[in-house]
């Protein structure tokens, strides 16, 4: 229960982040930093109870990788989305004005989501459970930096979401259509077991 409550907190801060951030009023161009920021604080944070997880796509590539117990995985997923369901209902209570969601372009946003989520899984699995960078303290910096180049990278293209719960709140939000959700969820899934797979191919002996 507690690691549940604190994969919950970091979710929540992180999706409070970017609907504060995003939906005008907000912080414009440095919208990434602070939303990266976010995340690499609430990681240095929270990671000594739960991991630090904050996305359900990590805990299932670290559930492949047998970083995390078969049994944190429903908990810690419950955890995230409502985190993230809270945040973006406190968000629409803070904000005035209901954003409009564009359009996305089915392709490209499933690549841009597919090969940043790659790219977050990927350094997550090499800062923060490899053998050789055990115990280091650039982890968190280097886990929210990767969201923070995925932001300004591809922001234009899918929003940048990299994480399901994410997308649960900012579809609440309004910053996105429901309807658009599966292409979150299919490419942030796909991204994640293409990721664990490349990571246990080069580091066999991890």
């Amino acid at each position: 229960m507690k690691k549940a409550v604190v994969e919950f907190i970091g979710t929540f801060f992180l999706v409070f982040a970017v609907g504060m951030n995003v939906i005008a009023p907000g912080s414009g161009n440095l919208a990434p930093i602070a939303i990266g920021l976010t995340l690499a604080v609430m990681i240095y944070a929270g990671g000594h109870i739960s991991g630090a997880h904050y996305n359900p796509v990590v805990t299932v590539a670290l559930l492949l990788r047998g970083k995390c117990p078969v049994g944190d995985v429903v908990p810690y997923i419950v955890a995230q989305v409502l985190g993230a369901g809270v945040a973006a209902l406190l968000v629409g209570f803070l904000k005035d004005g209901s954003p409009s969601a564009g359009e996305l372009a089915t392709v490209p946003a499933l690549l841009a989501e597919f090969v940043f989520t790659f790219a977050l899984v990927w350094v997550i699995q090499n800062v923060a459970t490899a053998k050789a960078t055990e115990g280091n303290s650039f982890y968190g910096l280097a886990i929210g930096g990767t969201v923070m180049v995925g932001a300004f990278a591809v922001g234009g293209v899918s929003g940048a979401v990299f994480n399901p719960a994410v997308a649960v709140g900012i579809s609440i939000m309004g910053l996105a259509k429901w309807s658009a959700i599966w292409i979150y969820l299919v490419a942030q899934f796909a991204a994640a077991v293409a990721s664990v797979s490349v990571f246990k191919w080069i580091n066999g002996n991890d």
